[in-house]
This record gives C-alpha cells, structure tokens and sequence, in this order.
C-alpha cells in the first residue's frame, strides 16, 4: 500500500497525478507527507499522530493558491479509494490535527470548482 495511499486528504478529499506539481509540491511528495496518516485514515489507529499532523500542516501550507488546492483536491480524490480510505476518517482528519482546511473533506466536492 505504499507512498499513495489517499490520504484522501480528504477525502481530505481529493487529486490529478502523480508526477503534476503541487505550488512546489508534487502529488507524490504530498501523499508522502501524509504517509504517517494512514493508520488513522485506514481506521487501524484511533486517532492520528504527531508525524501524521504534521504532514498534514505541511501539505496545507503547499497547497497556497486555488491551483495547487485543485491539484490536490484531484490528487487525493485519484488515490483515496485505491488505499483504503475511509472519508469519514479523511473528514475527521483536518479537525483533530488542528489545521483548517479550505476546501470541504469530502469526496462529492467537485475539485473543479
């Protein structure tokens, strides 16, 4: 299950592909930083840990302009379901890391928009 599993950031939704930057930040590098979530996203862990929010700040702070958040979006959106995602972990995920998110986790956001 390896580096892409979503993250589904969220579910956290979301995003294009792989090898397509992320203001700086690849689609790969952002689910690579979202690695240390997967127990939580997968619903193995009760709750996420220090390393996984950490990624998860990291991958806000790249993802600064509408662009690099519908590259992610279409990103997260692409990989969630192939690894197991669960979104309503995914939803869950911005909240408990303390981090707000400016798009809706959800997988019937339209990343388009």
């Amino acid at each position: 299950m390896g580096l892409s599993w979503y993250l589904g950031v969220v579910g956290l939704v979301v995003l294009v592909s792989t090898a397509s930057s992320v203001h700086g930040m690849t689609c790969q590098q952002a689910l690579t930083e979202l690695i240390p979530c997967r127990p939580f996203l997968i619903a193995v862990a009760p709750s996420p840990t220090a390393p996984c929010c950490t990624g998860v700040s990291d991958v806000k702070a790249a993802a600064s302009t509408t662009e690099a958040r519908r590259d992610l979006c279409e990103c997260f959106e692409k990989n969630a379901p192939a690894y197991g995602v669960k979104p309503e972990k995914a939803k869950l995920l911005p909240g408990l890391c303390g981090v707000t998110v400016p798009v809706p986790i959800d997988p019937s956001v339209n990343c388009a928009t």
